[in-house]
């Protein structure tokens, strides 16, 4: 009956959600760019694919590792990617080129679901950490079609949100065919909410097998060259609520090292000219990355690029993790730190609390609550060279020591194929 429900609910709101997806796209042509995709029209494939769904940016770069996997083991099987989002299609396009194939992710009414399963012909799904869509997992599933849940995670306030429905989740997860959990917390929260015993495991998280490729390190290189040797921290993936915070500290930083630059880069791109706005409000000087100017003297460079985060890190000595000032649940801290610079976040990180947990125990995190505590943190690390290589070690040392997942993950996918 939950079900039911769920599926007429969707189908009344239809209208409404395609109503907002083309007011998003007033200023960005790329949000309703294949529109028709979302309703499951899709190119029909010419064979069986490894479906990999990844719902928006951190997730598809999360699954870069799975999915190069998957391609140097399996050349044999086509790839498709999917996203909920513009930002998460662009990031695999920017990743893998004409590798794989791309479309965005159905919504999750039955006509939608089941026109695009009938097209892309799916011999398994590979659903990135908790993306539980229910018409898709049951019309895969009756597929006889493999459904995994890789990198899984389950924060305790998500497991009580889905026992509020334990009817609907319960049937859910009897479907998938393997849950690969990142920690004991996870795989135990995913058997409370009604998962088969048999069908859990722990195989730690495939964000440790972070891969910084020549190429990348290449470009970090050369961007940092134009930074001109002054000191530079990144606020990175940040939120509506966070930029003042995040300005505000920078503010208090620039009057102890006045060279200092800050890189920022807002989560989503339909944010970068509101931020840019904000920037010079506070009187700050401004550069953006896509103008390809010269640093100079900027107090502030604008990552408004798809795909460079990494690179972005690569070039900064300090790197706050966005999300995390506000109860946004933070994002992946584990591209800074496979860098092996200092890491720095907001105390809001349910969303990845077994990592932060990890960082932490190992000294490779620090935490700052507010924009005075943050500019302490930036001053002490911008300054001291020993305390900022001692911090970006230890946090380049739990990466190094919780590597592997990404192996047992693609064997385990392999296996059951």
């Amino acid at each position: 009956m939950l079900h039911f429900l769920y599926s007429l609910f969707f189908r009344l709101a239809l209208p409404l959600v395609l109503l907002r997806l083309w007011w998003q796209g007033r200023n960005n042509r790329e949000v309703r760019r294949d529109w028709r995709q979302r309703l499951g029209f899709v190119p029909v494939s010419d064979q069986p694919v490894i479906w990999v769904h990844a719902v928006s940016v951190g997730e598809t770069i999360a699954a870069g590792p799975l999915v190069k996997a998957l391609l140097e083991r399996r050349p044999d099987v086509p790839i498709l990617m999917t996203a909920m989002t513009a930002t998460g299609a662009a990031q695999a396009k920017a990743m893998f080129g004409d590798r794989v194939r791309y479309a965005y992710s159905p919504y999750d009414t039955p006509g939608s679901v089941r026109r695009f399963v009938r097209r892309v012909r799916p011999q398994a799904l590979a659903i990135m950490e908790t993306e539980l869509w229910p018409n898709m997992i049951q019309q895969v599933s009756e597929r006889n079609c493999p459904i995994f849940l890789v990198n899984a995670r389950l924060s305790a306030r998500s497991a009580r949100g889905y026992q509020r429905i334990d009817s609907l989740v319960r049937s859910l997860l009897r479907r998938l065919t393997w849950i690969a959990a990142q920690a004991d917390e996870d795989a135990h929260r995913f058997l409370v909410i009604g998962a088969r015993p048999d069908s859990v495991s722990v195989t730690g998280s495939i964000k440790f097998d972070v891969d910084i490729t020549d190429e990348t390190r290449e470009r970090a290189r050369v961007l940092r060259q134009q930074f001109n040797g002054r000191p530079v921290w990144i606020a990175a993936s940040t939120h509506e609520g966070e930029d003042e915070q995040l300005l505000a500290a920078h503010q208090r930083l620039l009057a102890a090292l006045p060279q200092a630059l800050m890189v920022i880069v807002p989560r989503h791109p339909e944010r970068f000219d509101s931020v840019a706005s904000l920037v010079e409000r506070q009187g700050l000087s401004l550069v953006r990355r896509s103008s390809e100017e010269q640093v100079g003297s900027a107090q502030v460079y604008l990552g408004d690029s798809m795909g460079e985060l990494l690179v972005l890190y690569g070039a900064s000595d300090v790197a706050f993790v966005g999300g995390s000032l506000i109860e946004r649940g933070g994002h992946n801290p584990l591209e800074p730190a496979g860098w092996g610079i200092p890491v720095i976040s907001g105390p809001h990180v349910f969303n990845f609390e077994t990592i932060y947990k990890q960082l932490e125990e190992g000294h490779g995190l620090v935490y700052a609550g507010d924009a005075g505590a943050l500019a302490e943190n930036l001053i002490h690390l911008l300054s001291d060279e020993a305390a900022a290589e001692a911090s970006g070690q230890a946090a380049l040392a739990v990466v190094e020591a919780n590597r592997g997942a990404l192996n047992r993950v693609v064997e385990g996918i392999l296996s059951r194929l």
